[in-house]
């Protein structure tokens, strides 16, 4: 399969991303004793939103790839370490492949797993009380998923040379997100503390 074969699933693509967002939101509705619904639904919304316009207004090229770097990675990590698993595992998933169904349809629903993955994970051991190490853990593994997914699907679409390079450019946007996204996630995290806490 190459990434012309993919072009003809894009509108099953696009249906997927969004039946994620509402079984997201439905999900929330059902459980909102469990969650501060309102405000769930609404950082959900506003953080997806956040991460796709990261990802497609801000673009750094790198030369060295052909490729360009963009501040998306930072946006989910940040919105994952402030707002846990739930809301940086949708942010993540849905802003990204919103931002792909934009500019590059055939990846979006790889994009859909893989930086949602990557939101969950960085959510996940971001939870709590600001903690360095926990936070640093769960950026360094979050960006590990993330460098693995797409290097794995570049390969099976273009062989070992576009999984070459791609490596560079994840791995620039990865170091990117961890240093910036976790460590201004980390000083936010400690000064606002609860304020933060959404269940």
């Amino acid at each position: 399969m190459n990434e012309a074969t993919l072009e003809a699933y894009v509108p099953y693509f696009k249906a997927i991303v969004i039946g994620i967002a509402i079984i997201y939101f439905v999900y929330i509705l059902l459980n909102r004793e469990k969650f501060k619904v309102a405000k769930t639904v609404a950082i959900s919304a506003v953080m997806a939103a956040l991460v796709t316009a990261m990802t497609m207004v801000i673009r750094i090229p790198i030369p060295a790839s052909q490729g360009y770097l963009n501040f998306g990675d930072i946006m989910i990590m940040l919105t994952s370490v402030l707002f846990g698993p739930l809301v940086g595992g949708f942010a993540g998933g849905v802003g990204s492949a919103f931002a792909d169904l934009l500019g590059y349809p055939s990846w979006a629903l790889f994009t859909l797993v893989i930086k949602g993955t990557e939101g969950i994970i960085v959510g996940y051991f971001s939870k709590g009380e600001a903690n360095y190490g926990k936070i640093l853990l769960g950026t360094v593994l979050g960006g590990s998923v993330m460098v693995i997914g797409y290097v794995s699907v570049a390969y099976v679409l273009y062989g070992p040379a576009g999984a070459i390079g791609e490596l560079y450019n994840d791995i620039v946007q990865a170091v990117s997100g961890i240093v910036i996204g976790g460590g201004l996630g980390y000083i936010l995290k400690k000064r606002l503390g609860n304020m933060l806490a959404l269940f």
